[in-house]
């Protein structure tokens, strides 16, 4: 039995392996690009509706300020008038009106909160994007110009894409960290 798991493992590994050279990594960045293009829209227009929702919270949490406040000059006038009937409606109104406000405040507090964090998304999504842009660039250069990076590569000696993807790392590491 584990001979034949061995066995398997060797074949599926070789062809990976195979999958891999038959990839052209020109393409799949540039789907990647595509993917990472489409999603960042999508977040984009996520943190739209937000900040649309947000302002219209806010001129609701104004509209409702208001609203206590008319409600305390009206119970000021019922007060002189002694209008303690209307004073019950105009109380109840006011009371209606700070729980609304209330739950508003939450809602914006909240949505707040959601926006931010969309802001940060962005912000990631944008930077790897780049990233991911800026390696697309350097293999089309690279493969544009064959012979310039080889005779240039011969004179500075050569860096080859694994040295690349690992200074990338390491480069994301002491960014992360920081």
């Amino acid at each position: 039995m584990a001979l034949i798991t061995r066995m398997s493992r060797l074949l599926r590994a070789d062809l990976h392996a195979v999958l891999d050279r038959l990839e052209e990594p020109e393409q799949v960045l540039r789907q990647a690009v595509r993917e990472m293009e489409t999603a960042l829209a999508e977040d984009r227009r996520r943190r739209a509706r937000l900040a649309h929702e947000l302002t219209r919270l806010r001129a609701r949490q104004d509209t409702l300020a208001r609203a206590v406040e008319d409600a305390d000059e009206q119970l000021g006038v019922c007060f002189e008038a002694g209008d303690d009937a209307l004073a019950r409606a105009l109380i109840r109104r006011r009371l209606e009106a700070e729980h609304r406000a209330r739950a508003v405040s939450e809602r914006v507090c909240e949505l707040t909160g959601q926006l931010a964090r969309q802001e940060a998304r962005i912000e990631e999504a944008e930077r790897r994007l780049d990233d991911v842009r800026q390696r697309a660039e350097l293999l089309r250069t690279d493969e544009a110009e064959p012979d310039r990076a080889e005779s240039w590569s011969e004179s500075v000696g050569v860096v080859s894409a694994d040295d690349v993807e690992v200074a990338l790392l390491r480069e994301k590491q002491r960014r992360s960290r920081s």
